[in-house]
């Protein structure tokens, strides 16, 4: 796993230096446009997968590639990812901040098994922080192996995503966790919330939608720290198997108490 490791992050720093950083805060209006409406895509996210899918299908052959955009074009790109030796990548995690020219975003790419998240990889390309995480093995930043670390605040702090809910759900939420949960902002980055679990910054976070590419590999890099994510019924987060939402959290006690907070 190390071979591989060394690898995949020094194909992704090539990625940020030769393809995202040179664009941040320099996009012309063509290289933006809407996939649909306030979900955009620009010219470094279709750049940038297409040399990740091209390197990451010459790394292991016989592996299927599977990328956010292409799946964008073709939705049957995703039948069958819980099947055989998949990439999954996230080619510009945070599009919507990297178009803005405000921080947070990210490079994710995630190596899946049979449905099983083998190896996940996120790449701050601002401030170089790699995070990876591998089955059984931990997790790491910068190749510093860390562990889960909850807030010490009277209310466990909680990001939580309402923006996909109808207006009767959100509403819901927030009242349910008022006088339970500390309700912060949330980074609009699957690449940057994951992480904040892990390091001490939030303690629980919410997600209405569960892309592959967006939480495969943060999920494993928060659950080999000592974290836990699943979806709201316990039902644990698994690549190809259907489901709605997920809560994640830096410690299994912490998704009780947040799932039995805004589910129970």
């Amino acid at each position: 796993m190390h071979g591989l490791h060394t690898e995949v992050s020094g194909l992704m720093r090539r990625v940020a230096t030769e393809i995202m950083m040179p664009r941040f805060r320099n996009l012309a209006a063509h290289e933006v446009n809407d996939k649909t409406p306030g979900d955009p895509v620009t010219i470094v996210d279709q750049e940038s997968e297409a040399l990740l899918t091209d390197a990451l299908a010459r790394l292991l052959p016989g592996a299927r590639v599977v990328g956010e955009e292409a799946a964008s074009l073709d939705p049957t790109v995703l039948d069958g990812i819980g099947n055989g030796t998949v990439w999954i990548i996230d080619p510009l995690d945070g599009t919507k901040n990297f178009s803005e020219g405000i921080h947070p975003f990210a490079i994710m790419i995630a190596l899946t098994v049979d449905g099983e998240r083998e190896a996940g990889w996120i790449l701050d390309p601002t401030t170089d922080r790699m995070c990876h995480a591998a089955r059984g093995l931990g997790s790491f930043v910068n190749d510093e192996r860390v562990r889960t670390q909850p807030t010490t605040g009277p209310l466990p702090v909680a990001a939580l995503a309402l923006h996909y809910l109808d207006d009767e759900r959100r509403q819901d939420l927030i009242e349910r966790s008022r006088d339970a949960l500390n309700l912060v902002a949330i980074p609009r980055c699957a690449g940057e919330q994951y992480p904040r679990l892990v390091l001490g910054q939030n303690d629980i976070a919410l997600f209405e939608r569960t892309w592959p590419w967006d939480h495969a590999p943060g999920g494993l890099f928060l659950e080999e720290a000592g974290g836990r994510i699943a979806r709201p019924d316990g039902t644990p987060y698994r690549i190809g198997t259907p489901g709605v939402g997920a809560i994640a959290a830096a410690t299994p006690e912490l998704w009780d108490r947040a799932a039995t907070v805004m589910f129970g």
